[in-house]
């Protein structure tokens, strides 16, 4: 598999670079495509994040990331659809080729997810307009349903496809193994996702055994029970063919070692065991 499929989603290296040193680190190992998160991109100042992706040709797969929709109030909901209008913007400036939707989870003291569903659909349906006049695609990535009280109450493919049917073809998903791995209709999922048109990105790393931290914990594609060709295999098959994008947090391993050694290995892995 060719470097060329390869994108390095910049918190796989935060323990170690910035941006701009990310950037470099990636060239350093043929990698020309990268999904970075807001806040390095606010701490190197948008303006210098777009010139330094341009002079160097980079794909930007992704912004990290929208979403947060559900609020205690009205007034808070729109402090949300503000901040993602924001957001939209940056991607639009880095050439992004979606921005990466976070939904959010239970707002306040609420144990109604029901209703927390409900404002993140409205929620996205308010960014719509302006994300199609800014060319930038929305892509909602259901997490994991560990997550679904604080991060994400949308937690599978097919639930961020309902939503999808109701916005258009501007809305689709991205599709995080870490995430989507255990669902037992995950196959039946990407293939539907692949019907619709709908599959804007592909993350991968792996689910260690055990996990000590559920969120920061994140393993080393190879190191973990996920079968990551398994599921590259059903995304091929319903017509997605675009990056394979490395994301890992690990606060105890991997933002601990030398950005080089990190990169040198995402391309490894990537290459043996994806």
């Amino acid at each position: 598999m060719a470097r060329g499929q390869l994108s390095m989603n910049l918190a796989t290296t935060r323990g170690a670079w910035g941006f701009a040193e990310a950037v470099d680190g990636c060239l350093r190992h043929g990698v020309t495509a990268i999904s970075p998160w807001r806040d390095q991109v606010a701490a190197i100042g948008l303006d210098e994040a777009a010139r330094i992706v341009k002079a160097n040709g980079l794909r930007v797969t992704g912004l990290c990331r929208g979403g947060m929709f559900p609020g205690v109030d009205a007034a808070d909901r729109q402090k949300r659809i503000d901040d993602n209008f924001h957001a939209i913007d940056e991607a639009a400036a880095l050439g992004a080729d979606c921005l990466v939707l976070v939904v959010g989870g239970l707002p306040g003291s609420s144990r109604d997810i029901a209703e927390a569903r409900k404002m993140v659909a409205d929620g996205i349906a308010a960014i719509v307009p302006h994300a199609r006049s800014a060319g930038i695609p929305l892509a909602i990535e259901p997490l994991h349903p560990m997550y679904a009280a604080d991060r994400a109450c949308v937690n599978t493919i097919d639930q961020a496809l309902d939503i999808c049917e109701t916005l258009g073809e501007s809305v689709g998903v991205a599709i995080d193994v870490y995430h989507v791995w255990w669902d037992p209709n995950l196959a039946a999922a990407i293939a539907r996702a692949g019907r619709m048109k709908r599959i804007f990105a592909h993350h991968i790393c792996d689910w260690l055994v055990p996990t000590r931290d559920l969120l920061n914990d994140r393993g080393m594609m190879g190191d973990g029970v996920i079968d990551l060709k398994a599921i590259r295999a059903m995304i091929e098959a319903a017509g997605y063919h675009g990056p394979q994008e490395v994301e890992i947090f690990s606060t105890e391993n991997w933002w601990k070692r030398p950005g080089d050694e990190v990169v040198k290995t995402c391309v490894e892995r990537f290459e043996t065991v994806c």
